[in-house]
């Protein structure tokens, strides 16, 4: 993963906090400084803590494990369904499901109706119902897709979440931690940091600076997908190369 650098985050506003007035105490050790009424965020730990924060994602997506991305707010959405979609990660950008994660076994339920009203679309069952019960159905797979289709490949708890703005999505906070599922987020000053485990100080509300703290965060864990998939390769052609015991003694017959 390319480090980060302190330029291209200042250049994206990565730095501007809120007003000192609003700010939370605990985030004391991320501020650089106060400039007309506002906090400013120290960007050398911001890059620090990104790179931090991009290893520790990378080793979860070797694995195999997925993570989960949520941010509900209007600036982050389609950053966030963007970025998380092209590395086929799972994520919530509508209104947060409330036991996403402690009540998993009846959201995968959910998962469920939306994938058997598909096989009815495709086996024909579905031209069998009247017509009003065709057009509950539809609009029953419309609202699953909407606040879930976006999850529909997530078959177990993920193994880390990533939040934009955590004041916001404290639910899903509070669920996570239930879980002793890792936090990874960006915390404005706001915000107490202490609620996270990998905290990534930074501006939330501006989309400049979500989408280039968040091209980093994806293009490291698109980094641990790759070594994943090399690894696999790389047993899958020693597998191939290896005789079978029944080739191997046949060949020490003929000698």
């Amino acid at each position: 993963m390319a480090k980060v650098e302190v330029k291209e985050l200042l250049e994206a506003g990565v730095h501007f906090g809120h007003l000192t007035r609003k700010w939370d105490p605990n985030m004391a050790p991320y501020v650089y400084m106060e400039r007309n009424g506002i906090h400013i965020i120290n960007l050398y730990k911001t890059a620090a803590k990104i790179d931090e924060a991009g290893e520790a994602l990378s080793k979860i997506a070797a694995s195999g494990r997925k993570i989960l991305f949520v941010a509900t707010k209007k600036q982050a959405k389609d950053i966030v369904s963007e970025k998380a979609g092209a590395i086929n990660m799972p994520y919530i950008t509508e209104r947060w499901p409330g036991g996403m994660l402690t009540n998993f076994v009846t959201i995968r339920k959910a998962v469920k109706k939306m994938a058997s009203i598909d096989r009815m679309k495709k086996d024909g069952t579905f031209m069998t119902l009247s017509k009003k019960e065709r057009l509950q159905v539809d609009r029953l797979r419309a609202k699953l897709e909407k606040n879930l289709g976006s999850i529909s490949d997530m078959t177990r708890l993920p193994g880390a979440l990533f939040v934009v703005d955590i004041k916001r999505e404290h639910i899903a906070i509070k669920e996570a931690q239930k879980l002793n599922i890792p936090i990874f987020a960006m915390v404005d000053t706001n915000s107490d940091p202490r609620q996270v485990d990998f905290v990534i100080p930074a501006n939330d509300d501006a989309s400049k600076s979500i989408d280039k703290v968040l091209s980093h965060v994806t293009g490291a864990i698109a980094d641990g997908l790759a070594e994943r998939k090399a690894d696999k390769d790389s047993k899958d052609s020693a597998k191939a190369e290896k005789p079978s015991p029944s080739k191997a003694t046949a060949g020490e017959e003929e000698e």
